[in-house]
């Protein structure tokens, strides 16, 4: 999983902790990516994509929730694939 962000977003942080906590919970590896860190970097598409709906949630590299963590859904899919 995979966790769309910028520096400064505190729907962001708030994102993360939860996707944190829920990685322990439910065992699964979540990385975290500063979109414009990233376009900084020289690789702008994230940011050109998703940066007007931070944070963005990306289950198999597909979008799964936006601005917040779709918890009940993200169980479920996470059990589906998992089951």
């Amino acid at each position: 999983m995979r966790l769309l962000t910028r520096q400064g977003c505190p729907m962001c942080q708030a994102a993360a902790g939860r996707l944190e906590e829920l990685a322990r919970e439910l065992g699964f590896e979540l990385s975290v990516t500063d979109v414009d860190a990233l376009a900084a970097a020289g690789e702008p598409a994230l940011r050109a994509e998703f940066g007007d709906r931070l944070p963005v949630v990306l289950l198999d590299g597909a979008e799964h929730s936006y601005w917040e963590v779709d918890e009940p859904r993200l169980r479920a899919d996470l059990a589906a694939t998992n089951g």
